[in-house]
């Protein structure tokens, strides 16, 4: 367990809060800049979060969270947890922490200049060290779970793509299946695979995706929304078929169903948010599922970008599911009792109407879309425990982050 920060360290954290709010993103840009000139370092990290500059304003964001609540760090708790699942699956090991404090101090001295004292950078090594340690002993024990858990694994495995589905405009799915034909370890609905992936003409390249597929079966699903320009996903659209072989670490993620099941779930989501919505679907479905209560509500641009349109009708139609889904470039075909379809998009004002109180909601799409749809639901007075959701990729949201 790491020792206490002692309170000159934590007074002097806290006195960099200012700094931080003024130039947080300009040190985590900087580091960033020393942390990928090393190779075995830069083959980590996923690099369309770098040219999107969405990882450093993630970091920039998580290390300022972290300085305001350094007198009270249990309220970070799920962000640490956050951190830690996404670190085991792009296979993050403790060797490689000492390489992100240099990184991180140089960056602060490079940045701050004066300001950064030896006081400064020392008590900011005590502060990532303390914080390090937490997360090394946490990963540490995900690791060990995956490792023993009945079809477990830990590092990278070789998965074949069994079959490629089509299930919409934009979006298309793979069926994997481990190259040895062992079992594999049964996932908890809304967790995500991570993949390193060798696509010629750039390299290495780290991707999660959601599982979209329900827990059980000798394999999973991962379902792939194409991104114009985007090298890993118009490759998998583009080149993967069934029989191509792809590197693939454990599931991972905490974006998963409480535990019991709530009574009423609302699955609330926009895009290619809907994968891990589909795997909780199909989870809270199955016939030896608890019975709840369970809403669907998504957001897409029109009945040619609905995946999984279909599957969500069909337990509507048998009364498993009711459902709301909305149009904002195309207007609604047709809507029945459990489904109803409309035009637009998914308002403040819209959900501030719907809002069930007793309901656990699971949110995921575009973070702007999360902060609106998570704003309503706080301001209605729902408790954190019954406000649940994932990020596609980095948590660069100020409100979202925590």
């Amino acid at each position: 367990m790491a020792a206490p920060l002692d309170d000159a360290t934590r007074a002097i954290v806290k006195a960099c809060v200012p700094a931080l709010e003024a130039h947080g993103l300009t040190i985590t840009q900087e580091m960033y800049k020393r942390l990928l000139a090393t190779p075995e370092i830069r083959d980590l990290f996923n690099m369309s979060h770098q040219k999107d500059g969405e990882q450093p304003k993630a970091l920039a964001l998580a290390v300022l969270a972290y300085a305001r609540h350094i007198d009270n760090l249990g309220a970070l708790g799920g962000m640490v947890e956050r951190i830690a699942e996404k670190h085991v699956g792009l296979n993050i090991l403790p060797e490689h922490y000492p390489f992100v404090a240099d990184a991180l101090l140089g960056a602060i001295a490079h940045v701050l200049g004066d300001a950064a004292t030896p006081e400064v950078l020392e008590a900011w090594g005590k502060a990532y060290w303390f914080l390090a340690d937490i997360l090394i002993g946490r990963e540490g024990q995900i690791y060990h779970a995956h490792e023993t858990a009945p079809g477990g694994w830990t590092g990278w495995r070789t998965f074949t793509v069994r079959d490629k589905v089509r299930e919409s405009e934009t979006v298309t799915s793979f069926e994997l299946v481990p190259a040895d034909a062992k079992p594999v370890m049964r996932h908890q609905p809304g967790q995500y695979l991570s993949f390193r992936l060798d696509i010629p003409g750039h390299g290495t390249q780290r991707r999660n995706y959601s599982i979209s597929s329900a827990p059980g079966g000798d394999g999973y699903r991962i379902s792939v929304r194409r991104m114009p320009g985007g090298v890993v996903s118009e490759w998998l659209h583009d080149s993967v078929q069934p029989g191509t072989e792809l590197q693939v670490s454990a599931p991972a993620g905490d974006f998963t169903l409480a535990d019991p099941v709530p009574a009423s779930v609302v699955l609330l989501s926009a895009g290619v948010g809907l994968t891990p919505m589909i795997s909780l679907l199909g989870a809270l479905t199955q016939p030896q599922a608890p019975l709840a209560d369970i809403r669907y509500i998504h957001a897409t641009r029109s009945p040619g970008t609905e995946a999984f349109g279909d599957y969500v009708g069909t337990l509507a139609r048998a009364g498993r599911v009711r459902g709301d889904v909305f149009y904002s470039r195309q207007s609604p075909a047709d809507t029945t009792a459990t489904l109803a379809r409309h035009a637009g998009r998914i308002t403040p004002d819209w959900l501030k109407g719907q809002v069930d109180t007793q309901a656990t909601y699971y949110i995921c799409g575009p973070d702007g879309f999360m902060r609106d749809m998570v704003g309503v639901l706080k301001a209605s007075g729902l408790p954190k425990e019954q406000i649940r959701y994932e990020f596609f990729g980095s948590a660069s949201d100020a409100d979202l982050v925590t």
